[in-house]
């Protein structure tokens, strides 16, 4: 069996790794697997193939923004690909993210229709099955369940500079897809799985299967993180800063601070060092790519609470975990499922007091007894190989 995965990028970044760790899954399965990409780490071997150059990518990001349309440029780039599809001939091709300014999806999808290949799509957000973005719960949106159009994310997610083409490219995602007889539709989470059940594209096979972690680094880990930074005795509230320091959460971070005692410090990661903060209950720590070091991050912290409205399987969530510190989370789209409201817990989005009382409870409670509680949960149902031992299954099966 011969399968070819796409995805924007490929070992790195979180669709890149789990790309590459399905593929290698799928080679010690016995599998003839192969990806192409459009960036890529640690890569250059046969199994590989690199779409386009850093020239095609950027003249498409110019066109997507003054068409309003993304994914449909790079007509060279495409038919490269689809040549390279040509000579490998695969059973099954296996596509991921292709919203990154890099691929003709319209181009792809008539050719896998017209092959009659086998299809499988991975969802790590709502993009296929809308016009055009990512998330829209934040804006209250449901145009995507019968055509869009009006959209009121135009300038976000993928800007469309001087046209509103929402309408048009879910027509034409529609058309294409539904002309493909054999497609699978795979879910990172029940959330968005049964989203994609409620979109027009939900007469489709629809499943969903758990993105694995490598547990083998997301660990409880030693770390001296806290002398470095002169936060010995303080219980240390992680979180991610991108979520926390967005407009929307300005009323949360304000009643946190306003709540905090001088013994806790709220540490936020992944900061570009452009933030202005005046609180000294506030720690800023830069963006880390090494995931040894994240580990460290999450062992450190006392607690990780996060604020993220729209997340379709909260990585960030579940690595915490791994690492033994709970979590504390917004109950927003795929958030929930990454917590059992045991050692780790949800609560109404936005709610920020209600977030604040559930950290007094966990403060309350037996630490060590959370932190084993949280490592063997994800033990059980996000360790790598078992979950994707799920899509050899489905390959298997297809």
């Amino acid at each position: 069996m011969r399968v070819l995965q796409i995805n924007c990028v490929y070992g790195y970044a979180s669709t890149g790794v789990i790309t590459r760790d399905i593929q290698q899954c799928s080679l010690d399965g016995g599998i003839d697997a192969y990806v192409a990409f459009q960036k890529g780490h640690g890569v250059g071997n046969e199994n590989t193939y690199e779409i386009g150059s850093l020239f095609d990518h950027k003249i498409h990001a110019i066109l997507s923004r003054i068409a309003g349309k993304q994914a449909y440029f790079s007509h060279c780039a495409t038919h490269e690909l689809l040549h390279y599809m040509n000579q490998l001939h695969p059973d099954i091709v296996h596509l991921h993210n292709l919203h990154n300014n890099y691929i003709n999806l319209n181009m792809l999808l008539r050719y896998l229709a017209e092959k009659d290949i086998k299809t499988i799509i991975t969802l790590h957000d709502c993009w296929y099955f809308t016009g055009g973005c990512f998330h829209y719960t934040s804006v209250g949106c449901e145009r995507w369940k019968n055509g869009c159009g009006h959209c009121p994310k135009q300038m976000q997610d993928t800007p469309a500079l001087f046209y509103d083409a929402s309408a048009s490219i879910l027509r034409d995602r529609i058309k294409l897809l539904s002309a493909i007889k054999n497609l699978t539709i795979v879910g990172v989470s029940k959330w968005v799985a049964e989203e994609c059940r409620r979109s027009m594209l939900g007469v489709k096979n629809i499943t969903y299967i758990y993105n694995g972690f490598d547990l083998s680094v997301f660990k409880p880990s030693p770390s001296d993180m806290r002398e470095r930074f002169g936060l010995e005795g303080k219980r240390i509230i992680l979180g991610p800063a991108g979520k926390w320091l967005l407009p929307i959460n300005k009323l949360t971070l304000n009643y946190f601070l306003h709540q905090m005692t001088n013994d806790e410090v709220l540490f936020l990661f992944g900061c570009s060092g452009k933030e202005v903060i005046t609180s000294d209950k506030i720690y800023l720590y830069g963006y880390t790519s090494s995931r040894e070091e994240l580990a460290q991050l999450y062992s450190m912290a006392d607690v990780m609470i996060n604020v993220s409205r729209e997340d379709t399987l909260s990585s960030l969530n579940l690595e915490c975990q791994a690492c033994g510190t709970p979590v504390i989370t917004y109950d927003a789209t795929g958030s929930k499922e990454t917590v059992d409201e045991i050692c780790s817990w949800s609560v109404k989005t936005g709610d920020y007091a209600a977030l604040w009382r559930a950290y007094l409870q966990m403060k309350d409670m037996n630490i060590e007894q959370l932190s084993r509680q949280c490592v063997t949960r994800i033990t059980s149902d996000f360790e790598r190989d078992t979950n994707y031992r799920k899509y050899i299954a489905l390959y298997n099966k297809l």
